[in-house]
């Protein structure tokens, strides 16, 4: 009989250890900005404290992205705080870095006043500069249903919502979080007409 205990000890001292074995391997660490769920989600800082006068259009485009695309995540930085995509206002035209912007890295976003006193929606602006930090080029000529058709839609358009194919787009590059992602390009696209 003690020869029969300690088998069933032994036996469940293995299962033990084979269950925190696998348990350890399936659960890796999560990195920052990274979910460890299913579907991870890729967080963004964004620092708007130099875009003065673009409050409500930044976070109606910011809002638009966090509405639309479900594995990237839009957030303000924390005042002092490094952000990946830094937004300020310019009297030029629109223009932002072209991504995709991994978590670490930086991009810049600049929303020009030129375009607003041409007429131009405020939050399609930023919306669209912000798609670029996202990996999406322009979309030149477009109708207005392509938030990067930017300026190309015309001064009635105030289309701030990426269609499907831009939101297929972003997701793709932010796909299975941080492994798919390629390094910011670094190529500045201007939004003039």
């Amino acid at each position: 009989m003690p020869h029969l205990l300690w088998l069933k000890a032994a036996g469940t001292a293995a299962a033990i250890t084979l269950a925190a074995a696998t348990a350890a391997h399936a659960a890796p660490p999560s990195e920052p900005g990274v979910a460890t769920n299913a579907a991870a989600v890729v967080t963004l800082r964004y620092d708007d404290s130099r875009a003065g006068g673009w409050e409500a259009a930044i976070t109606a485009g910011v809002a638009s992205w966090n509405q639309n695309v479900g594995n990237v995540r839009l957030v303000e930085a924390a005042p002092g705080t490094r952000a990946e995509i830094q937004i300020v206002a310019t009297s030029g035209w629109p223009q932002a870095t072209l991504g995709p912007v991994r978590p670490g890295g930086q991009v810049r976003v600049e929303l020009g006043s030129q375009a607003v006193s041409q007429g131009h929606d405020k939050t399609r602006i930023a919306a669209h500069e912000i798609g670029h930090s996202l990996g999406l080029p322009d979309t030149k000529p477009g109708p207005c249903s392509q938030l990067m058709s930017g300026s190309s839609a015309g001064t009635s358009c105030r289309n701030a919502v990426p269609n499907a194919a831009e939101k297929a787009r972003v997701e793709s590059a932010y796909a299975n979080g941080l492994a798919s992602l390629s390094p910011a390009v670094g190529r500045t696209l201007v939004d003039a007409p």
